[in-house]
């Protein structure tokens, strides 16, 4: 996959547990863990806004951009 969720990287600098912020931004522990483990495939913007907001950050803090085969590229294991 080209879009990488560094959710996981934003969360830790910001010292947020995904329970946390699952409780949040009012959405199930069980989505917000598919979306931070790269599984996710696709993303409503009402979310990525609550998201932004509770963490304070820019959607590109999250979402990054690399090429088919690069690192960050990673296939169903």
């Amino acid at each position: 996959m080209a879009i990488v969720v560094n959710l996981d990287v934003v969360m830790a600098k910001r010292k947020i547990s995904l329970s946390e912020l699952a409780a949040k931004i009012d959405i199930t522990l069980a989505n917000l863990s598919i979306l931070k483990n790269n599984k996710a495939k696709a993303i409503r913007f009402t979310t990525l806004e609550a998201i932004c907001r509770a963490l304070d950050c820019q959607p590109g803090d999250i979402l990054e951009f690399t090429p088919e085969g690069q690192i960050g590229d990673i296939e169903d294991e």
